[in-house]
């Protein structure tokens, strides 16, 4: 690994075990903040990447600044160390955390210097994992795969769980935390990204599932406004069966409860928390179950209340607001994939293989219950049996049994992920003027998130399509001839095309031959079919389903 030090002057290299020679000196000055140091990571087809990893982009929110809104990273004095990974926000099972994590890496293959100015397209990843876990770092979505295309990548850290998304409609606890420290990381990307190479009048803003909420609400936000240029939500949107409400007080109550807190004033929470560790409060996850790990989606954004000298991040309902046209107007990508969350149905299916039916049976006796609280809908209403019997009509036909368990995996799929990718676009179609292109990612390729227990693919779920755009170091490093390799080829030619253009397809290019991807309007209900042919289809993705919940949850009723 070699190593490079980003001064006012040049770039002094030293060799770490790195086959490469590094001769030419470059010119870079970072003059508002001071000086980085790099290192050499390389592309899928060689390509030298200079990597800047764990880049402080907000203050440490940690004392008093915990549960506050991020403050912009203050200048450094020497050299900031940006050769190494900087940790991931607390949350169980990570060895890297701290709170001191609102970081981001960035990735080019080309610097400026005196004699080439150099302004790529910057492509901005909102890291997966329900807003409670993951990361951005480079072992999580490494840019081997992307950095073969002339693009600059940065992914970003944002702070999750009790620590980002704890809110009670009071001034002391607002909630939204995690996505204001986006907006901060958007800040500066927009301040600071040319000194690398990119282009802050060119930014695409991409996610995947809590990501891709991410990305859903930076359309809406007035934060937000001019920061970006395109953007891309891939399995997942804010626009799903529940509106969002002004706040979570009761996960705050059982946040204080776990660790002993007084939970009677949300003053007295937040006084008690802030003396609690980073790792304590992160390792209470668990207490939030509610059924086997359900709900997956716990801490959410909220519409927040307005408080004097503090910027509302989300101002009202993100449905109402895109129905209104409050959203910005950039070129969309959105889609899901065939699966999603249909692995679901694993453990149940390999348990009754061994003779328990535990899943089975409590489906079957206690689903009033835990339909609510695993398919996310709203709870204790005139309507909550109503909307529990008719998902199970229409998904199980009305019993849960091992024959009918596809109606299981189909329900959490739509519940979680496609019935709000499915509302998202059908809602910027009717009510923007945005360009919306829409897919359903379909290649089953040799590996998967989820697998049997003999180690099949269970299908193309939930992030499979993330390993064909990002290097994903739980599975192997593709290579020429490997069968994956013209879908990493396509994905990521698309992504760059639409970061640099506004459009998914790139012109004259052979791994598109016959491709056509039409717009996604009222009128034409068309997507790309993403499989190993792309093809564009009519209709809506899974019409007969994404129809129950359209029934289910009307926007004319006004509640969604």
């Amino acid at each position: 690994m070699g190593q490079f030090f980003l001064t006012g002057l040049c770039i002094f290299v030293a060799f770490l075990n790195f086959d490469y020679v590094f001769t030419q000196t470059e010119t870079l000055e970072i003059s508002a903040l001071g000086k980085l140091k790099g290192s050499f990571m390389e592309t899928r087809l060689g390509k030298r990447i200079y990597a800047f990893r764990g880049v402080r982009f907000g203050e440490p929110p940690v004392g008093t600044l915990r549960f506050e809104p991020p403050v912009p990273v203050k200048p450094w004095n020497g050299i900031f160390d940006a050769s190494v990974e900087g940790p991931a926000c607390p949350q169980p099972l990570f060895q890297l955390t701290s709170e001191d994590c609102l970081r981001l890496n960035i990735y080019t293959t080309k610097l400026p210097n005196k004699d080439h100015l150099v302004k790529r397209p910057v492509i901005v990843f909102f890291h997966p994992g329900g807003f409670y876990s993951l990361s951005g770092q480079s072992d999580q979505f490494g840019p081997e795969y992307l950095l073969d295309k002339d693009v600059l990548l940065v992914t970003v850290n944002y702070r999750i769980g009790s620590l980002g998304f704890l809110s009670a409609g009071d001034p002391k606890l607002l909630g939204n935390m995690g996505l204001k420290d986006q907006v901060i990381a958007l800040r500066w990307i927009k301040k600071n990204i040319e000194t690398f190479g990119g282009n802050p009048d060119c930014v695409t803003i991409t996610g995947y599932s809590a990501g891709a909420w991410s990305v859903s609400l930076h359309l809406v936000s007035p934060m937000s406004r001019g920061l970006f240029h395109r953007a891309i939500a891939m399995s997942g949107s804010v626009t799903y069966q529940q509106k969002l409400g002004t706040n979570q007080k009761n996960l705050a109550i059982k946040q204080a409860d776990v660790l002993n807190c007084p939970s009677d004033t949300v003053e007295n929470i937040v006084s008690c928390l802030r003396t609690k560790s980073a790792t304590d409060i992160a390792n209470t996850f668990n207490a939030f179950d509610e059924w086997y790990g359900d709900p997956v989606l716990r801490w959410t954004p909220i519409v927040e209340p307005e408080v004097p000298g503090v910027e509302r991040f989300l101002t009202a309902e993100p449905i109402d607001l895109i129905r209104q046209g409050k959203v910005a107007h950039v070129p969309f990508i959105g889609g899901v994939n065939k699966d999603e969350f249909g692995a679901t149905a694993i453990l149940p299916v390999e348990e009754a293989a061994k003779g328990n039916f535990t899943f089975f049976e409590q489906w079957n006796s206690d689903w009033d219950h835990i339909a609510p609280i695993s398919f996310q809908f709203e709870r204790n209403t005139s309507r909550t049996n109503y909307i529990s019997h008719e998902l199970k009509k229409a998904y199980l036909n009305g019993t849960a049994t091992l024959e009918n368990i596809d109606g299981i995996s189909n329900l959490y799929s739509d519940a979680l992920i496609s019935f709000s990718g499915h509302r998202l676009v059908n809602l910027l179609a009717a009510s923007t003027n945005m360009p919306v292109f829409y897919y359903h990612f379909m290649f089953q390729g040799r590996y998967s998130h989820a697998t049997w227990s003999d180690g099949r693919p269970f299908g193309v779920v939930h992030h499979d399509d993330l390993m064909y755009v990002f290097y994903i170091s739980r599975f192997p490093k593709f290579v020429t001839g490997d069968p994956e390799i013209p879908t990493v080829e396509k994905m990521t030619a698309i992504w760059e095309n639409f970061a640099r253009t506004g459009e998914p397809i790139p012109k004259d290019n052979l791994l598109f031959k016959n491709v056509e991807w039409k717009k996604f309007t009222t009128r034409h209900n068309r997507y790309l079919e993403l499989d190993v042919e792309f093809t564009l289809k009519s209709g809506l993705i899974n019409s007969e389903r994404m129809a129950v919940w359209d029934r289910l949850f009307p926007l004319s009723s006004g509640n969604y």
